[in-house]
């Protein structure tokens, strides 16, 4: 890539191509859609239409397809031709119905029970808020998908609605507050997403990736993070030629990489990109990740999104750094140089803690998964109990508005180096608390309890509408006040006191902090099925209901298409331990024990003085773990069997984490054990030192 400026969007239908290729009027009335959430004219989607084919055709392109993103938790598209036929040959068509209107089949994706398996038709709708763009020679057009009744089948849907309605609630607000000029309010949203690279050669090896995209067995390797030594450490050079690709390919789509490091684990590094609209940072995201695995093809490499693809070492998540802007500029979420004196910002920051409080339940609900759970409260990522950090200088401030006592902000303190060729800086007010799940960093919420793999539209239009909801609280409360600084201030001061339990700026990894929580009353909720069995609460079906998100049939379907995902995946995975039990690792294990007692024999048949004391204390150990695991093997396969007993989806899931997980665990211990005691030369599988350690 010659020049990024030049390149970056390349791919993209973006603001510049339009303003070029159609015509003023179109051009203007498209934006009032984009800008303002107008209506959008037929006659404008044709023109658009129009020029969006012929840009895409001088492209190379001769298909398209409506892209939108299921609730299978990744992305979906149906390609079709611009091919139209004319006399004898064919000419390249696109017409605004069917940039506006597609139709996949919706029987075969998750529905919790909307759709019928023979009912089949569902349709995507254009989403002109996300530009299209080119991908493997095809137009990308963004698209929301509904079932043929009118419900909502995709995480695109609700997060639009969410975004106007926080919107909506947020003007009202600030033109309480005098600031009539602005007319629209947008979250923003930057996710900062890890993953794995592994050799490709090595991947194909372990069925246990292939089918799960974790290992579930393997030892620990000699080395693994312990010396703290991968962590922002050197980059070898054919993984920066995979990030090299990588960036180039995503600046070519409009999507704004902008930083790279290795991680934590051995084998694990970061993207993180700049913030834009919570919209086009979701699809952005879900592009990210379908990149990284296709570019990772042409470096001989496997890009692992699974938040736990490793034991022992840690695992992927992705921080969602969440804030709200103004049309005019301004970020809602900044309290400036004196925010004792900045009542707007303490207002919405006040919106924020009692949402938080009031829904941590949701919150925890949002970034639950079978990947997640392996990592959430483990000492590697935030635990189960959600809790707001505000540093220690906004902190004092919100205790002194509580208190009622005085308050004085502080300035930004000189670090001196002490080096006379190192300049000084100015540090921050506060430190930064990676042990929070939502910590205020500046001028944001970094959600840091997201699974790697997770689609950030589900915790992002939770949080827009927890946080419109009470805004909407805070109008009626505010509209009628004579005064309204002295309104502002017992509005802020009644909505910190009795929320206050939800702040904490402490270890929240320590023992401590989960005996605290309790005491406050914070949910913990350990795993998928202990928190999902809360998504339908009353109180949280007529949140979502009163603010038009979602309806209380499309909640209830969502309740059951996350426990039948959950409940489906531990199958799989339980399937596939078995599998590699019976196939491969215990006729391994039983052909080196077959050696050491060959081994033992001979020896004894030459000279009765040979010691056989090593080869037999070998054999005795694998012999007595080889028969366990042949137990636990069968014991997993019975309470794999016994799962289709449990009808409830609930009860299912809950089956399986207690019971089935449970197993899989004790089975993948006796298999790990093997594995340190049986020559690799026996040994079915890369062992973790190749896979972590091969790129």
């Amino acid at each position: 890539m010659k020049n990024v400026s030049q390149e970056f969007g390349s791919m993209v239908f973006n603001d510049s191509k339009m303003q070029a290729r159609l015509p003023k009027a179109t051009y203007k009335a498209l934006q009032k859609t984009v800008r303002n959430g107008e209506p959008l004219d037929l006659s404008v989607a044709n023109v658009v239409a129009n020029a969006m084919k012929d840009w895409a055709v001088e492209m190379g392109c001769t298909h398209y397809t409506h892209w939108f993103q299921p609730m299978t938790g990744g992305t979906a598209e149906k390609h079709d031709s611009f091919i139209s036929p004319s006399g004898d040959g064919v000419i390249m068509e696109f017409s605004g119905k069917e940039l506006i209107k597609g139709e996949p089949d919706a029987s075969s994706f998750p529905s919790g029970g909307i759709r019928a398996t023979f009912e089949a038709r569902g349709y995507t709708t254009w989403d002109p808020t996300s530009p299209a763009f080119i991908r493997d020679g095809t137009l990308y057009i963004p698209t929301a998908f509904c079932s043929y009744t009118g419900e909502v089948l995709d995480k695109k849907t609700p997060l639009l609605r969410s975004m106007e309605r926080l919107s909506s609630e947020a003007v009202k607000v600030l033109h309480l507050l005098g600031k009539t000029e602005v007319n629209r309010v947008a979250t923003t949203v930057g996710p900062e997403q890890e993953y794995f690279l592994i050799d490709r050669e090595l991947y194909e090896q372990r069925v246990d990736l292939k089918l799960c995209g974790r290992t579930l067995y393997g030892a620990m390797a000699p080395k693994g993070q312990e010396l703290e030594d991968h962590y922002f450490g050197s980059i070898k050079t054919r993984v920066a030629a995979y990030m090299r690709e990588l960036d180039e390919e995503l600046w070519k789509l409009g999507v704004l990489a902008k930083t790279k490091h290795n991680e934590v684990a051995p084998s694990q590094h970061e993207l993180a990109p700049i913030f834009t609209t919570s919209n086009i940072a979701t699809d952005h995201n879900e592009l990210t990740m379908e990149v990284m695995r296709k570019v990772a093809e042409k470096h001989g490499l496997v890009c692992l999104l699974h938040e736990k693809p490793f034991a022992g070492v840690n695992g992927s998540g992705k921080h969602n750094n969440w804030s709200i802007s103004t049309d005019t500029g301004e970020n809602l979420l900044d309290p400036g140089k004196k925010p004792e004196e900045n009542l707007q910002f303490l207002l919405f920051l006040s919106a924020v803690v009692k949402a938080v409080d009031e829904y941590q339940d949701l919150l925890r609900i949002t970034v639950a998964s079978a990947g997640n759970d392996h990592r959430l409260g483990a000492n590697e990522a935030p635990p189960a109990i959600i809790s707001m950090y505000l540093g220690d200088d906004l902190g004092a401030l919100v205790n002194s508005i509580i208190s009622g006592g005085d308050y004085h902000s502080r300035d930004k303190e000189r670090m001196q180096t002490g080096v006379d060729v190192l300049a000084d800086f100015k540090k921050d007010n506060s430190d930064r608390n990676r042990t929070s799940p939502f910590a205020f960093t500046g001028n944001k919420f970094e959600f840091r309890a997201l699974g790697s793999s997770l689609n950030i539209a589900c915790p992002n239009y939770m949080l827009n509408t927890m946080v419109a909801d009470e805004l909407s609280g805070f109008y009626d409360k505010l509209s009628g006040a004579e005064d309204m600084e002295a309104a502002l201030k017992a509005l802020i001061r009644e909505t910190l006191t009795e929320h206050r339990r939800i702040i904490f700026n402490g270890d929240n990894y320590s023992d401590e902090w989960v005996e605290e929580a309790a005491r406050r009353g914070l949910c913990n909720y350990k795993s998928l099925p202990e928190a999902m069995e809360h998504y339908i609460d009353k109180k949280n079906v007529e949140l979502f209901v009163r603010n038009g998100i979602v309806t209380e049939t499309e909640i209830r379907a969502r309740y059951d298409i996350e426990l039948e995902h959950y409940s489906k995946l531990l199958n799989i995975e339980a399937l596939t331990m078995l599998d590699m039990a019976k196939r491969d690792i215990t006729p391994s294990v039983i052909s080196f024990v077959k050696e050491l007692a060959d081994a033992v024999a001979v020896k004894k048949s030459v000279s009765a003085s040979l010691s056989t004391a090593a080869e037999e204390k070998l054999l005795q150990s694998l012999s007595d773990k080889l028969g366990q695991f042949a137990e636990k093997t069968e014991e997993l396969e019975q309470a794999v069997a016994a799962a289709a007993e449990h009808t409830d989806n609930l009860d299912r899931a809950k089956y399986y984490r207690n019971t089935v997980f449970a197993l899989m665990n004790e089975l993948r211990v006796l298999g790990d054990s093997m594995e340190t005691e049986t020559s690799s030369d026996y040994w079915p599988y890369p062992s973790y030192t190749e896979l972590l350690f091969g790129v």
